[in-house]
């Protein structure tokens, strides 16, 4: 994501240089001279990196104008700590929720420093986020249902798992194992994931199963909390995958409870995570899937006599690998709006400072503009 990241801003008009940072400096450098090579410049240079140290953290952002945190979630907090000290807009691709809550109270001490943070950045939570607070804003600020779908496939499913993973094994195991964050009747409530299955439907594709994941709606059940009576995310994947995730959850597998076994401490969430690395890698070209859905109810006249008529926004976008570039569906649709939000941050276009929330700060029309101008299509419809 971090080099998908790199390639997308490197073409940005304006940008004059881009560093693309790893703990492993060769791996950062080969990157580089790879995506220079596609971008056909020079603007993006290697660095070495330690995530886990602010003090690295802030030595590499000054005199940056803005920052993407492309790492495991786990780092992020300390990440935006280093952003806020070096006066470094920063972003992230998120995912936990509680890492998200934490980084935004530090809204304050940004504001303050005239530093913007921007986190869960990406797809969904991201770009899903984005459009959501779209569709709010054209159904009229109060809807019935706000509901998003997004799954990222193989374009090939392979039995028996039918799944290749696309992004890094610690959202993945995070989006499966924890708590998912909903409206229900308006109200924030917290739920078990893996649970409402509900087939999706989608042309060009079988059946898919949708079910409840964590991290996905982020701040939405806050911002709509009381305007939206039912709002969730639910991950898309084919049949047959998730009923065999939930048979690992409920043997525990996704616990980070250490157990001692042959005198070794390890937890079974561990385990499974090494075993997600070995069992479900894969380079063969993928699709992304995402529908978000706005409902709304209402009474209209039709020739003098009042029916009722029901409402519905929505975008889709249905993304295939882009076998120009090498980079996979999931890298575009994660990577490059993570990487506008953090380009409209720094030439200005997102002029808040503090706390920037998707759904609310992001100018959609712009955003929607900018996807456009890389290939990916975001098709809206009413009904």
């Amino acid at each position: 994501m971090g080099s998908a990241a790199a390639y997308d801003m490197a073409r940005a008009a304006g940008v004059e240089s881009v560093t693309l940072a790893d703990s492993d400096y060769k791996r950062a450098k080969e990157a580089a001279k790879r995506l220079n090579r596609l971008t056909k410049s020079d603007r993006i240079e290697p660095e070495k990196v330690d995530a886990s140290s602010e003090k690295s953290a802030y030595k590499l952002m000054r005199g940056h104008a803005g920052c993407l945190s492309a790492v495991p979630y786990f780092f992020n907090l300390g990440l935006a700590k280093a952003a806020i000290k070096a006066r470094c807009h920063f972003a992230d691709l998120g995912g936990n929720n509680i890492v998200v809550r934490k980084t935004l109270e530090l809204a304050k001490k940004a504001e303050k420093e005239g530093v913007a943070l921007a986190p869960d950045c990406g797809l969904s939570p991201g770009m899903a986020s984005i459009l959501a607070g779209e569709l709010m804003r054209r159904i009229g600020g109060k809807a019935d249902a706000l509901k998003i779908y997004v799954g990222g496939l193989p374009v090939n499913p392979k039995p028996p798992f039918n799944y290749q993973m696309v992004f890094s094994v610690e959202g993945l195991v995070n989006e499966y194992c924890e708590p998912a964050r909903v409206l229900k009747k308006g109200k924030i409530q917290t739920i078990e994931p893996l649970t409402e299955f509900e087939t999706f439907e989608i042309e060009g594709l079988p059946a898919l199963d949708a079910f409840h994941t964590s991290g996905g709606t982020s701040t939405l059940p806050e911002t709509f909390a009381g305007k939206v009576g039912e709002c969730f995310e639910k991950t898309l994947r084919y049949q047959g995958h998730a009923q065999f995730i939930r048979g690992l959850y409920d043997l525990g597998m996704f616990s980070s409870e250490k157990r001692k076994i042959n005198g070794v401490e390890i937890s079974p969430r561990a385990v499974t995570s090494s075993l997600f690395l070995e069992k479900f890698g894969g380079n063969d070209p993928d699709l992304t899937v995402m529908r978000v859905e706005a409902h709304k109810s209402g009474k209209k006249s039709l020739f003098g006599k009042k029916q009722e008529s029901d409402t519905v926004m929505s975008f889709t976008i249905v993304d295939k690998f882009d076998p120009k570039t090498g980079m996979t569906s999931m890298m575009r649709t994660t990577a490059w709006p993570a990487a506008i939000v953090v380009e409209m941050l720094a030439d200005g276009t997102i002029a808040k400072r503090g706390a920037v929330l998707q759904e609310r700060d992001v100018p959609a029309d712009a955003f929607l503009q900018a996807m456009d101008s890389r290939g990916v299509e975001i098709r809206f419809e009413q009904k």
